[in-house]
């Protein structure tokens, strides 16, 4: 029989030990780690959701400021604007409303003051200010630009002839600057928008 070193168990037991504190600790370490990240969470939600609806662009506040004036359709008209096509949606979602249009401002000149329409919800036998939309004759515009018009930082989209309004090219710019639009505030078509109460 061989001898047995008397501090072999000894070793045996401190190794178990160490091995078994030092599982622990990281286990221990990795659980907070996790517990961390489970508190920060919705921390980081609430940091994307404030800054997805935080203030709205410049160019709807400078769009909100100057058609103010306007909420009450009555005094659209009296500046000018009249209704132009009815009210109008989208083939397959959302809609743009009824269009008040100044023929005055259809003159190749864009102002962020001055929008050439603005466009209004029909509700409950009443008008609502929802947006604006600017627009240029493309022709007219070309003559005097290489490229299309572009308003605090928003390229206007162009639209070719024929189209569904039975009018000459042109290049257009929507600013729901009074109804938010779930896909932006510059997309032409606004699923908070109805023409229902046509």
């Amino acid at each position: 029989m061989g001898s047995r070193n008397p501090n072999s168990k000894g070793k045996t037991t401190t190794t178990r030990t160490t091995t078994l504190i030092h599982t622990s600790t990281i286990k221990i370490l990795h659980l907070a780690l996790l517990s961390s990240l489970v508190m920060a969470a919705p921390l980081f939600a609430v940091g994307q959701t404030a800054h997805e609806h935080g203030a709205p662009p410049k160019l709807v506040q400078l769009v909100r400021a100057a058609t103010e004036q306007f909420i009450n359709v009555n005094d659209a008209t009296a500046a000018g604007y009249a209704p132009f096509l009815g009210c109008i949606s989208g083939s397959d979602h959302g809609a743009m409303g009824v269009h008040y249009v100044n023929g005055a401002l259809l003159n190749g000149e864009i102002d962020v003051s001055h929008p050439q329409a603005l466009i209004y919800e029909p509700s409950n036998g009443a008008m609502r200010l929802v947006g604006v939309e600017f627009i240029a004759d493309q022709a007219t515009w070309l003559k005097n630009h290489p490229s299309p018009p572009v308003l605090e930082g928003q390229t206007f989209l162009q639209i070719d002839s024929p189209n569904r309004y039975g009018i000459l090219a042109f290049f257009e710019l929507h600013v729901w600057a009074w109804r938010d639009n779930p896909q932006g505030a510059f997309v032409d078509w606004n699923n908070s928008v109805s023409c229902e109460d046509q």
